[in-house]
């Protein structure tokens, strides 16, 4: 016969604690069924889940650990649990679980607190809370500083369109981010990352900027706004935006590229999904004059898009070959994923118009990026309060992870 018990030992946190705690469960040779620690400045909470024979020695056991957390100033405490408990704890690891991750400027205990109760009224219990950002100084604020903490929700979803939806309603009046995952193998394995260009990689839609210089602006951006809300064919709408652009000036080109606005976060972004081995393409319907400038800012890979059509310097209206639509976009996510050797499971894909859907859709993680509301409403996940970097979290990285691949 045995006694399972809980060990709970709680006090400021120093260098030895649990290599002294754990020394004398083992000179009494007692096993250990599960073990969990954390630290908030400096205050230690450690719990340890034994079994100890019914000998005698459990007295033993007991005494040492008393003395042991005494002289180091700490406070333990002891819990028999029940044979029946502890199975139903056993059979419950297999219940399904799932990642909710929080972005934004600040996380206050409104949002914690909100969240968890979204959570619990589905029956689903937290089990886990993880800080993935850095320490926030008081004295010194930076502006554009991220805040993102992740939680660990165990229990079965039976509608994760429902779940998702509340969270989206709950983010908008909370002013931050908040997504849910299933907690599986592929969330830790993405190998690449397929983004849109206009307004998602960069911060303006190009084909606009050329029609405000070629003098057509308003009349190129009520299109461009119609096609973005689905509300126009793309590919028609894409051929009346270049018809208006006919007779402008290369070196026009030249100088919006120069000007790209990027997009916060996509530097960091990038730079760390390049170091850890991540394929990065640019699928638009934007030109490929400008996302193969961005190509070589920043490595990317792969870039597919709109090819201009020039005469005697200038452009002649016409694009050559396939216009880049939703339905192409999914279709060469398809087969860069193929050629990588991945799973879609493995891929991440980041679009902010309505075109951008179809691949967001068979992406493992599709994310609308500051989107079209028809797109935030139907994409699994959405960025709408931060930067691009924010996905770094959504992948489970913290701060310290990414600061030591700099």
């Amino acid at each position: 016969m045995s006694e399972i018990v809980l060990i709970n030992v709680t006090g400021e946190d120093r260098p030895g604690i649990t290599a002294a705690l754990t020394a004398i469960l083992a000179r009494y040779q007692v096993p250990i069924l599960d073990i969990g620690q954390s630290t908030i400045h400096n205050a230690l909470a450690l719990g340890l889940l034994v079994e100890l024979p019914r000998s005698g020695t459990d007295c033993g056991v007991f005494k040492e650990l008393l003395f042991s957390a005494h002289t180091l100033g700490l406070d333990i405490r002891f819990k028999p649990i029940a044979a029946d408990d502890y199975e139903g704890w056993v059979r419950d690891q297999g219940q399904p679980r799932h990642i909710l991750t929080l972005v934004g400027r600040e996380i206050e205990a409104e949002h914690i607190a909100r969240v968890s109760a979204v959570v619990a009224e589905r029956g689903l219990n937290v089990d886990r809370i993880t800080r993935l950002t850095g320490r926030i100084s008081r004295r010194e604020r930076l502006p554009a500083a991220l805040a993102s903490v992740e939680l660990s929700v165990r229990g079965a979803v039976p509608d994760l369109t429902e779940l998702h939806g509340a969270l989206l309603a709950l983010g908008r009046v909370l002013d931050v981010d908040i997504s849910v995952q299933e907690d599986d193998i592929f969330r830790r394995n993405r190998r690449l990352v397929c983004f849109d260009m206009d307004s998602t990689l960069i911060q303006t839609e190009v084909i606009d900027e050329l029609a405000a210089a070629a003098g057509v602006g308003a009349e190129v951006a009520a299109i461009t706004e119609a096609a973005m809300r689905g509300e126009l064919d793309f590919k028609e709408s894409f051929r009346r935006r270049m018809a208006l652009l006919k007779g402008l000036d290369e070196s026009v080109l030249a100088g919006i590229a120069e000007r790209l606005p990027i997009t916060e976060g996509a530097d960091r972004l990038i730079a760390t999904l390049k170091r850890l081995g991540y394929k990065v393409a640019i699928l638009s319907g934007g030109f490929t004059y400008f996302a193969e400038h961005l190509q070589r800012r920043f490595g990317i890979d792969y870039v597919h898009a709109n090819r201009l059509e020039f005469r005697d310097g200038t452009l002649t209206g016409e694009v050559s070959g396939e216009i880049v639509d939703g339905a192409r976009k999914a279709e060469l996510l398809r087969e860069i994923a193929a050629r990588e050797g991945i799973r879609l499971e493995q891929v991440i894909a980041v679009g902010d118009g309505a075109n951008d859907l179809p691949m967001l859709a068979i992406a493992g993680l599709g994310i609308a990026f500051h989107a079209k509301p028809i797109v935030t409403e139907q994409a699994r996940h959405a960025i709408a309060t931060v930067g691009l970097d924010a996905i770094l979290y959504l992948l489970g990285m913290r701060d310290r992870d990414v600061e030591a691949l700099s």
